[in-house]
């Protein structure tokens, strides 16, 4: 989707690889339209962009989501090289593909972009998914796919910008995530990653800090079971880069607001620290204790309150929540 084409050799699967062995659905959305189409003045590459987008869309809404039983018959028949199983487990995920892609936002790659990002991810997945082990593809999916789309803001974005090393260490520290995720069926915790990485646990601790904005705030909200809601499904970036972004980001800003208001002001306050609302770095327990005159345990309770109130919200948004 990237008119630089040069970013496809981050992982194993390709833009070609996309073509001939995935869905059609799964096809780029750039086209070479010049910047203004024959016949169709001011109409440039960003018109056709979410013009390919809105089909896009319109294409996998009627596809169908999978039972927990059909998607073990359909894993089943993947390991014996049913391509068909493989072709219909890809393409009853593709709606999952654009949830977490819209979370990414404003995070330095456009929206086709992360789509593709995710497809790849999604294919991967469907690739090491092990029935065997209990959970639904669905939750082993969404993993890869934030994986898939986290690597390509860090190595490609237009936001974050690393030194060589940096992005060299944080890449190490995500290929150990997919490989302890794929051993575990879960995240692992701080000493597992520090000994695979054969590394300290400190030096573990500041890559994850390094990844903070990107990585944290997609992970699920503590104790949030009934939902894939996380705190990215909360904030919203205050800048705009696509069209596709400025036709929700007003939406986006009035429901922020909204739930952010629900809260008590000392959990606004803590919610807006850890997380480094209007710009500002995240902060720690212990910094946000010392900025709010509180102790650690204090802050980590009032943020686990907050937390708590704040997937309220959201449950009950996702209860009246049709689309994507």
């Amino acid at each position: 989707m990237r008119s630089d084409k040069t970013h496809r050799g981050a992982g194993k699967y390709r833009k070609d690889d996309i073509e001939e062995s995935a869905p059609p659905l799964l096809v780029p959305f750039h086209s070479n339209q010049d910047e203004e189409s024959e016949g169709h003045p001011g109409r440039g590459t960003a018109y056709h962009e979410v013009e390919a987008i809105t089909a896009y869309l319109k294409d996998i809404s009627s596809l169908n989501l999978l039972t927990a039983q059909e998607e073990i018959d359909l894993a089943k028949k993947i390991t014996k090289g049913n391509k068909a199983a493989r072709q219909k487990m890809i393409e009853s995920n593709l709606r999952l593909v654009i949830s977490i892609a819209k979370r990414y936002l404003n995070k330095g790659l456009p929206l086709p972009d992360l789509i593709e990002e995710g497809n790849l991810g999604l294919i991967k997945a469907v690739e090491k998914f092990d029935f065997k082990k209990g959970f639904r593809f669905s939750t082993y999916a969404t993993w890869w796919i934030r994986q898939a789309m986290q690597r390509a803001i860090i190595n490609y974005g237009k936001v974050i910008r690393c030194p060589v090393h940096v992005v060299e260490g944080i890449n190490q520290y995500l290929s150990c995530m997919e490989d302890l995720v794929q051993e575990r069926g879960r995240d692992p915790d701080l000493f597992e990653i520090a000994q695979r990485m054969k590394m300290s646990e400190k030096n573990v601790e500041e890559i994850q800090r390094l990844l903070r904005i990107t990585y944290s705030l997609d992970a699920p909200l503590p104790g949030n079971e009934d939902t894939d809601a996380t705190l990215l499904d909360i904030i919203v970036d205050e800048s705009q880069e696509s069209p596709v972004v400025a036709a929700e980001h007003a939406f986006q800003k009035a429901k922020l607001n909204r739930r952010l208001g629900a809260l008590q002001q000392s959990e606004r306050k803590v919610i807006e620290l850890r997380f480094g609302f209007g710009g500002d770095e995240p902060c720690t327990l212990e910094q946000v204790g010392k900025t709010m005159g509180f102790s650690r345990e204090r802050i980590r309770q009032i943020e686990m309150t907050a937390l708590k109130a704040l997937r309220g919200i959201l449950r009950s948004e996702d209860a009246q929540d049709t689309g994507f």
